[in-house]
């Protein structure tokens, strides 16, 4: 199947009360990994690349043909799109151009006016190509020199003038994080998710740092909205554990255990089983 835009299958999301996942990747193992754990659960699917992945596998244009010559020689039939993650503007310009199906522009570091201005522009040239937008208001908590942000509430105002750009879905902070959550994490504001959603005029919502969200919330979120959800680290945890595992059991050092082919295996077969597990935690199996 060739890739598709991200925009009607999280409009079904939406309107079906589940959500899509957009899995990150970083090399072939993943793309493979995440491609399979897809077709395996006849699930839509969004993979997606930053910038900094994306450069670490050779450019955007390497990212674009192994997604899409993957999905042809894996014979992939389910939709999948192919999304750039936390673009700057430049980026996701040179995605749509290159043949990404959905890109986020995220200028929530930038003045608010000048996100806007961007966001539209991002739009205009996106939509003209068959390209889904995404965008951020209120910057994603995460770690920072050590210091361990809430997560940004977004001003619903904000997102508000931010859907009227013509963007597709619109990522919002609702006290959500990127990497692991600490323990003393007070969860999702779901007040702030309703208020948000009641004024975007019916666009799906996205959540970031969807890895290490209690399965509760995850449901709540998407019954208020949420129709996307981006998971990363779990899969890099799940993928360094279990390739740790493979070389402190000697594993690595028996005949050609050391074969690269070998090696990734384990790592790779993890990744697949996350992402089978995530899709039926958003109950997006079976709804390709």
């Amino acid at each position: 199947m060739a890739l598709v835009s991200a925009t009607e299958m999280l409009k079904k999301a939406k309107e079906g009360k589940y959500a899509v996942g957009a899995f990150n990747t970083n090399n072939l193992e993943w793309t493979k990994a995440i491609l399979q754990g897809a077709q395996e659960s006849n699930s839509p699917v969004m993979i997606q690349t930053s910038m900094g992945a994306a450069k670490y596998m050779g450019g955007y244009q390497v990212c674009y043909d192994l997604v899409k010559d993957l999905i042809d020689s894996m014979g992939i039939t389910v939709p999948v799109a192919l999304h750039l993650d936390h673009g700057e503007y430049e980026d996701a310009l040179k995605c749509i151009e290159i043949g990404y199906t959905s890109v986020m522009f995220d200028g929530s570091h930038l003045p608010f006016e000048e996100n806007l201005e961007k966001a539209k522009d991002v739009v205009a040239k996106a939509h003209a190509k068959g390209v889904s937008v995404e965008c951020e208001v209120g910057s994603i908590g995460g770690e920072e020199d050590g210091v361990i942000g809430s997560g940004e509430l977004a001003d619903p105002a904000e997102c508000k003038a931010m859907s009227e750009t013509g963007i597709d879905f619109l990522a919002a902070g609702i006290g959500n994080i990127h990497g692991s959550y600490p323990e003393n994490w007070s969860g999702l504001s779901f007040d702030r998710l309703a208020e948000i959603a009641d004024v975007i005029d019916g666009k799906p919502m996205v959540l970031h740092g969807g890895s290490g969200i209690p399965l509760d919330q995850i449901q709540k979120a998407i019954s208020l909205g949420v129709s996307k959800i981006n998971v990363n680290t779990e899969c890099q945890e799940v993928f360094a554990a279990a390739t740790r595992k493979y070389i402190e059991e000697g594993k690595d050092l028996e005949g050609k255990g050391f074969d690269p082919r070998k090696l990734l295996a384990p790592g790779t077969t993890a990744v697949t089983e996350l992402v089978k597990e995530r899709i039926q935690w958003f109950g997006s199996n079976d709804k390709a």
